[in-house]
């Protein structure tokens, strides 16, 4: 049962980036799953379509997305360009990248190991859980993917207050296609994006870190 306060888990969430293979018990996963299904919705529509991954099927998955990523045969269902941020949001995305691979040790130029460090992506982190968020499609889809989002962070804070860590993955949604294919979801569905999951590897230098964050000041105007 969860123990934290709602201020320490929010407070002291933050994405794994590598994890222990010890499985989570069934049992628990259902659990935060029932904590999820509470998330509030536009109309409570309650858009979210979830599949777990976990095992044989696990291992099935990473080998596909491995290969398809050598490939280079991406087939989001949303777009994304990292030149499109700009401002204050391009250097957080800067100051984010940057310190993800100076703690693994890859120098800015080293192109290969760049490359290996995104590659980890799908393996999700030596994770033995992934879970892939995927939703119907209506009109511009915005109000869609917010549910789907809250539906994330809710998932995150949950996994969270029971000491489990997770990761919310864009890159896993690159390969949309690649993923129905393998876990056999039908095309009305499009994948927003994946949560890797499980118990984090405290030992790992990529998890000594936190990310920093602006104070609310830069995001938040008061009108009175």
């Amino acid at each position: 049962m969860p123990t934290k306060s709602f201020q320490e888990v929010i407070r002291s969430r933050q994405s794994v980036r590598q994890f222990l293979s010890t499985p989570v018990k069934e049992e628990v996963i259902r659990d935060v799953l029932k904590d999820a299904q509470c998330t509030p919705s536009n109309c409570n529509t309650q858009p979210w379509n979830v599949h777990i991954v976990s095992g044989v099927k696990k291992e099935e998955l990473s080998k596909a997305l491995m290969r398809a990523n050598e490939e280079g045969n991406h087939t989001p269902d949303f777009t994304f360009d990292m030149n499109a941020f700009y401002g204050r949001y391009a250097e957080r995305k800067n100051e984010h990248g940057k310190t993800i691979y100076e703690a693994q040790g890859i120098a800015r130029k080293d192109y290969e190991g760049r490359q290996q460090v995104a590659a980890q992506n799908y393996n999700f982190f030596n994770a033995p859980h992934a879970a892939f968020l995927f939703m119907p499609s209506f009109g511009d889809n915005v109000r869609v993917a917010s549910d789907i989002g809250m539906y994330g962070q809710s998932f995150l804070l949950a996994l969270e207050a029971r000491g489990i860590g997770g990761i919310p993955q864009t890159a896993l949604g690159f390969f949309a296609d690649t993923v129905r294919d393998v876990l056999g979801v039908s095309d009305d569905l499009k994948l927003l994006f994946g949560i890797s999951f499980g118990y984090p590897d405290k030992q790992a230098a990529i998890n000594g870190f936190r990310m920093g964050r602006d104070p609310i000041e830069k995001s938040v105007t008061f009108h009175c």
